[in-house]
């Protein structure tokens, strides 16, 4: 489990195909102490096992489904990754709960700078736009936001200096991908209210028949 608050930005220092996925290696440095393997760390938001851990990297294997579903398929070498370490019983919850399960991927549409923040527009699936409300949470490569307003295909978020200077947001161009996670209490909410609107059709229909 995870909050969303980035704990700074990592580089790709090796990256190879292997069967059935792709392995990762990023060079965490300080980020790394006291981590062992099978830990889980979330790298631009997505859940991943360290395989391998030596002189402050570490190693991760990649599925297809993660490749496909996450940015993680488009990474290169000397690339720039957001790193999270899994949050502990007694930590300071300062963001969300948040997964490392991506959803989907969205695509930063409009990028406004602001004397004291930056204004984001991502594009995504309409399919997913059930999830986002305003004020509600969202995961964006990892990092815990507020929607400020949405739209039919998409929503947008504010940055302040400090989450530009600490994550990989603060680079992100117009074009570029991004990892979503929606906020897990909105999608039990939605998943729970569509499944009971059929069965309620259904008792409709069945006390018409009987009147």
């Amino acid at each position: 489990m995870f909050t969303g608050i980035v704990l700074g930005t990592r580089e790709i220092a090796l990256l190879s195909d292997i069967e059935g996925g792709r392995r990762l290696r990023i060079q965490l440095d300080d980020l790394s102490e006291n981590l062992k393997i099978g830990a889980s760390l979330a790298v631009n938001g997505v859940c991943l096992t360290a395989v391998k851990i030596s002189n402050g990297w570490v190693e991760f294997d990649i599925i297809q489904e993660t490749l496909i579903r996450s940015n993680l398929g488009t990474l290169k070498l000397g690339d720039s990754v957001n790193i999270e370490r899994a949050c502990s019983f007694g930590d300071e919850v300062g963001g969300h709960n948040v997964s490392g399960h991506v959803d989907c991927i969205g695509i930063i549409k409009k990028i406004i700078n602001n004397p004291n923040n930056c204004d984001v527009i991502v594009s995504c699936d309409k399919s997913w736009m059930d999830y986002v409300i305003p004020k509600g949470w969202i995961t964006v490569d990892g990092v815990s936001l507020t929607v400020v307003d949405c739209g039919d295909n998409w929503f947008s978020f504010s940055l302040i200096p400090e989450t530009l200077k600490q994550t990989v947001l603060g680079i992100k161009t117009e074009g570029k991908k991004v990892n979503l996670e929606f906020d897990n209490t909105v999608k039990i909410i939605v998943h729970t209210i569509q499944r009971m609107i059929p069965d309620r059709k259904r008792n409709i229909i069945f006390n018409l028949k009987d009147i």
